[in-house]
């Protein structure tokens, strides 16, 4: 290199030669392969911070019924459209015609979504015409049941008006009718004559996770409900996220966000698409869309502030995907594509612009003063073979590096194969396949050009049913291949992301998912697990390898040095997927530790199965999990087992007698 040291420069061929000496000397058996380690230095690269993260999308109700915590599906009464009557799903009737008549109109408080639900109660307290015991009206059975759990508090915030007085009972049940909690509503004509915002908690004696909200009278009269709302208190943070599912992901330890699609920023028709601008402020002020790629109705409520504060939340850097213009069916040409450039600075003034500007006013309204940290933005998605894209990507390029020239900017044409003709930081790759054409493609990046934008693997995941399953482990352990592959090359590859992220049981639109859940329960597929062994790559030390085997097409491997925040301590953790059916035998050397691996406080992990199509299941959530065990032959050179179809880890402690080798240059990719 040219800008090498002179002194640095015969330390490097000093350990390149021994190292090469000792590749030699050790030589590859017919029946065992070898895997040497340069722990130096000098030999490292520093893998980059933002290597893994995790990309979100509204599918397979994600964050609808998901990971936002909204109990109430269909809130507003918007998802039958702006038209009267309209379809009012999930919303049924507690009566029958005789006595109720139920339909929408035009009558809500919020100009940008006039829906309101009206119930013209027929029959009265007492009389000849009296209501049936429990009253008439309506009930929500939420997303496939409400999760309701005992001693915790819910909080019901509702609008209502009146022609009279009301007397209201809001109950949740059980599906068999049981109460789990109860509350009235009780108002004078006056009190109701005009729209009247209610909050109510509830809070819970019973637990179901198949309830559903209840609001019933038996007073005649007409009623009008309009953005009736139910949320547990004990959302993250009160950031209205669902806990459980939260800490799924922050197990994870991603280091960004991808958001929010995806097809879903596409729409199949721009009308449908996602617009930043409808799913910030007031949630009763959100007009919500129907998302025509993935055909259900979401209300905004997970909107693009939300989405701000989940990176946050998580530590992660947001990743803004916005829509260019460009849709499955349609598309805005260049020449008038600037009302969408203007609403994509518009979105970055909202993230990053002072508590006094236009946008950031509204966020710091919002509750977030401070900017949030958006450092990266992605010019539509998928689309780099629409008539309309390079064109339009390049006014948004323009305008943006002109206004935020920090911003790194992520295009949809993937630059592996050949340059780019457009400018850009991050090209987005996208892989969807076989178990055998993943793990094969662990290579895919080893001659990629070391200089020009880098790679942003934002989706990648084996789907082949025959493979893939609902989650399989071959799935894993083949995309576990892969990722080896894109961490050694992370010279060149920036952010990786798996996808789906997430499925509702009762909505799968997309198959496979890393996590599954319904109502009251989740568990992560094997893929997911294969993340969690790489929790700790971003930010790391790539440390030089050489695997010498006979098994080249079913073994890969690499090495990383990295800190334990936990304990503070350092370790050197080597990841190796056999992906052949036999047992293999593996010598491991690290150069430069010699007698300073401790044994006490090294581990191995172990994600294995007898069965390749074995998946987890809420019965079984943990079928399919990596074990950890301690690794009593720790040392700098050591005889390893490596069962068939597995992927194993073995975190080797660094003794305080760990020499660190500073100043010289780094390599420019692993050789493996």
């Amino acid at each position: 290199m040219a800008s090498c040291k002179a002194p640095h420069c015969v330390l490097l061929v000093y350990l390149f030669l021994s190292f090469a000496c000792q590749c030699f000397a050790i030589g590859v058996d017919a029946d065992s392969s070898v895997l040497l380690v340069d722990a130096s230095e000098a030999s490292g690269r520093p893998i980059p911070d933002t290597l893994f993260g995790i990309f979100f999308e509204e599918i397979n109700h994600a964050g609808a019924g998901g990971l936002w915590a909204e109990l109430v599906s269909n809130r507003g009464f918007e998802a039958g459209g702006p038209n009267v009557p309209s379809n009012i799903d999930p919303w049924a009737i507690i009566g029958d015609e005789s006595v109720l008549n139920v339909s929408t109109d035009r009558s809500s408080l919020f100009e940008r979504n006039k829906i309101a639900l009206r119930l013209d109660v027929l029959c009265d307290s007492k009389g000849p015409n009296a209501c049936p015991a429990g009253g008439v009206g309506v009930y929500n059975p939420g997303y496939w049941g409400m999760n309701i759990e005992r001693g915790k508090t819910y909080k019901l915030v509702l609008y209502v008006r009146s022609l009279g007085s009301v007397d209201i009972t809001v109950l949740l049940t059980d599906s068999s009718g049981q109460k789990l909690a109860a509350a009235n509503i009780i108002a004078s004509a006056s009190e109701v004559s005009d729209w009247k915002k209610l909050e109510i908690p509830l809070e819970a004696l019973g637990t179901s996770h198949n309830a559903r909200l209840q609001l019933t009278t038996t007073r005649k009269g007409v009623i009008w409900f309009d953005q009736v709302s139910l949320m547990p208190l004990d959302t993250y943070k009160g950031h209205g996220f669902r806990k459980d599912i939260f800490q799924m992901l922050a197990n994870l330890k991603p280091r960004f966000l991808r958001f929010p699609g995806g097809c879903f920023v596409e729409g199949d028709w721009l009308r449908n698409a996602f617009r930043w601008k409808d799913t910030v402020g007031p949630w009763e002020e959100r007009p919500g869309h129907f998302g025509d790629v993935w055909l259900y109705w979401t209300d905004d409520a997970l909107g693009y502030y939300e989405f701000l504060q989940l990176s946050e939340d998580l530590g992660a850097l947001p990743v803004w995907v916005f829509n260019n213009g460009v849709s499955h069916h349609d598309e805005v040409v260049s020449s008038v594509v600037k009302p969408f450039v203007q609403e994509a600075l518009d979105g970055i003034e909202f993230a990053r612009g002072p508590p006094d500007s236009k946008w950031g006013s509204l966020r710091a309204s919002m509750g977030h003063p401070e900017p949030f940290d958006l450092r990266y933005v992605a010019i539509g998605n998928e689309d780099c073979g629409k008539k309309n894209y390079r064109g339009n990507y390049l006014k948004f390029y323009a305008a943006i590096k002109r206004d935020y020239p920090d911003i790194k900017i992520i295009s949809n044409c993937d630059g592996s194969n050949k340059p780019l003709d457009h400018p850009a930081d991050l090209y987005d790759f996208h892989i969807y396949t076989t178990a055998n054409d993943i793990f094969s493609k662990n290579h895919r990046f080893d001659n990629v050009p070391r200089k020009g934008p880098k790679a942003f693997v934002s989706e990648y995941a084996v789907n082949d049913k025959r493979d893939a399953g609902r989650g399989s482990f071959l799935a894993a352990l083949a995309e576990a291949g892969f990722l080896i592959g894109l961490e050694r090359n992370s010279d060149v590859v920036d952010m990786v992301s798996y996808a789906p992220l997430f499925v509702n049981e009762n909505d799968q639109r997309w198959n496979p998912d890393a996590i599954v859940f319904n109502s009251s329960s989740l568990y992560g597929t094997p893929s997911y697990w294969v993340l969690r062994f790489f929790t700790e790559s971003s930010g790391a030390t790539l440390l030089k390898s050489v695997l010498q085997t006979n098994f080249s097409s079913s073994l890969v491997a690499s090495a990383i040095s990295w800190k334990n925040s936990e304990n503070d301590k350092d370790y050197i953790r080597i990841k190796v997927v056999n992906y052949g059916s036999n047992t293999m035998n593996l010598k491991i050397s690290v150069d430069e530790l010699e007698n300073s691996i401790q044994a006490s406080g090294s581990n191995k992990t172990v994600l294995i199965s007898t069965n390749l199509l074995e998946e987890n299941s809420f019965s079984e959530p943990d079928k399919v999990v990596p074990q950890q065990s301690p690794l009593e032959n720790a040392a700098a050179k050591m005889d390893v087992v490596l069962p068939p179809r597995s992927l194993t880890s073995f975190d080797l402690l660094k003794g305080p007698s760990y020499i660190r080798i500073t100043g010289a240059d780094s390599f420019s990719r692993s050789s493996i």
